[in-house]
């Protein structure tokens, strides 16, 4: 397996396993994703999340107007001021999803062993015997015998809202299915995943284009999530899409992988996409519980060699309900964190769970954890190795701050950068200090207005692992011809200070053009 040997060969003392965890600016060097919704909605507690460790808020258009996703916008901006934590915006759009239409929103009991109608008419009332469904076209799309899932939307397969069906017969646009287990469907939304099966709807649905168009390009979101990606396409005509409303040509877009169809294109997928997520609910639904771990090890390691970030879902859905985590989740996020993922998507645990706040700090204290015994050693020669020979010029610098960094043991490394494409090669070698990216504004005009460039590459940063941005002065620059400019290098060194990562005496990797060379040096603070 390409992503094993990633823990510190090194014996540990068992009495270090027993020492409290110590308090950080920045909890952990991988990042936190949490879905804003219902119970993350007022400004204390998205205070209280990018307090504890979010750094990306995810704005999920599958439930939910756009006044509601508005609100929690708004709510996040002033919650960024109050606490001056900086946050990226997501904007997931809803996709070819299937939903059950249950109008009077009265639970619906479900028995197993008798049987279940799927119907196309949304006019009809959703009862035991009958589901109105949003599609139109499941009928060709399923045979006898295949398995069908509903689920609460985010559902964590814990509750028994959860039903297994089997296609029994096709009866003209009607599909008859067996119910294999008891459930009761009560709440607003059900999803419906069918195993297997390509459903014949765009990816990036009309509804999809114009929220993108409305909010995304009123609020200039940072990434786009791409549900159901399944082919290199799928992305193509995104970024297409996007290129043709202002501003959003420099949003990033993750490739959401859900089904067998995205797996299978996956090496393409990744070439176009900006970076990926791994949805192991749907695609634990697809794939047989016992693969899921190969397909997350097999697709973080190819993500981490093309300096993708890698973002893993699902990993502590008991914690909808619950003050803690299980010992299997606890696990599951190290492991994460150990296969090189860079940044941990919460779902159902902040946009409706019970516990929000501590989900992130949870999190958050486990993946800091983790990253205390990973082998970067080992990882550094994988990835040197797998870049190969010539390196580029960008490639060869970045390699180089990074091994220094660690031979002189920096407590940090300082970037300099204008598109954050230097930055984001450094942290792809997964240094142990945290990299501060300082971002330097660039001037331009579309001939009718001057604008400064920056914001962008800063937010975007904030789901790279081990990547922490500020904004420079725009009148410093990111290149110059005589060194490094003093005082946009003690603006940064004065953050890391505050931020409690540099302390006297320690010694700092810079890394910034000098003209048209790359230069990397290492300075040692005074008192």
């Amino acid at each position: 397996m390409n992503s094993n040997n990633l823990f510190l060969e090194e014996p540990m003392r068992m009495a270090s396993i027993l020492e409290p965890s110590k308090p950080s600016f920045f909890p952990a060097m991988t990042k936190i994703v949490g879905t804003l919704g219902p119970n993350s909605q007022s400004v204390e507690i998205i205070s209280s999340c990018l307090k504890a460790g979010m750094s990306v808020a995810r704005f999920d258009f599958s439930w939910g107007d756009t006044e509601f996703h508005q609100e929690t916008l708004e709510n996040l901006k002033a919650a960024v001021k109050i606490t001056k934590k900086l946050c990226a915006i997501m904007l997931e759009t809803g996709g070819p999803e299937l939903q059950v239409v249950n109008k009077s929103e009265h639970p619906i009991t479900l028995e197993a062993d008798t049987k279940v109608i799927l119907t196309p008419d949304q006019d009809k009332q959703a009862t035991s015997n009958l589901l109105p469904i949003n599609f139109h076209g499941l009928y060709k799309a399923v045979k006898k015998g295949d398995t069908i899932f509903i689920g609460q939307y985010l559902f964590t397969g814990n509750e028994t809202t959860s039903v297994w069906l089997e296609v029994d017969e096709l009866n003209g646009e009607d599909v008859v299915c067996l119910i294999k287990n008891s459930a009761t469907l009560s709440g607003t939304l059900y999803t419906l995943h069918v195993s297997q099966i390509r459903i014949e709807m765009p990816t990036l649905t009309d509804k999809d284009k114009e929220v993108i168009s409305t909010w995304g390009v009123r609020n200039n979101i940072d990434f786009l999530s791409l549900s159901y990606t399944r082919q290199a396409e799928d992305v193509r005509q995104a970024r297409s899409f996007l290129s043709k409303l202002g501003e959003l040509n420099q949003t990033q877009i993750f490739a959401k992988i859900e089904n067998i169809e995205g797996l299978t294109h996956f090496d393409e997928i990744l070439q176009e996409a900006d970076g990926i997520i791994f949805a192991r609910g749907t695609l634990g639904v697809d794939l047989p519980p016992e693969k899921v771990f190969l397909f997350q090890k097999a697709s973080v390691y190819k993500c981490n060699m093309m300096g993708k970030p890698a973002v893993i879902t699902r990993v502590v859905d008991s914690m909808t309900d619950n003050l803690r985590p299980t010992r299997a989740e606890a696990t599951d996020v190290a492991n994460a964190v150990l296969d090189g993922s860079d940044a941990i998507l919460l779902g159902a645990e902040t946009l409706r769970g019970l516990y929000p706040v501590e989900t992130v700090s949870t999190v958050g204290k486990i993946c800091a954890e983790a990253e205390k015994v990973f082998n970067q050693d080992v990882y550094f020669k994988k990835t040197v190795k797998h870049v190969g020979e010539p390196m580029t010029h960008l490639e060869s610098i970045a390699s180089s701050a990074v091994r220094a960094a660690i031979k002189v043991k920096a407590s940090a490394i300082i970037c300099f950068t204008s598109s954050g494409r230097a930055a984001r090669l450094i942290a792809k070698y997964r240094p142990l200090m945290p990299v501060i990216s300082v971002v330097i504004p660039r001037l331009r005009t579309n001939q009718l207005r001057w604008t400064f460039s920056g914001a962008f590459e800063a937010r975007q940063s904030l789901i790279v692992r081990g990547l922490f941005p500020m904004l420079a002065d725009p009148r410093h620059p990111a290149e110059t011809k005589n060194g490094t400019n003093e005082s946009v290098l003690k603006v940064a060194l004065d953050h890391g200070k505050a931020s409690g990562i540099i302390k006297p005496h320690d010694r700092v990797v810079i890394c910034q053009k000098l003209g048209d060379a790359s230069v990397v040096k290492i300075i040692e603070l005074e008192d």
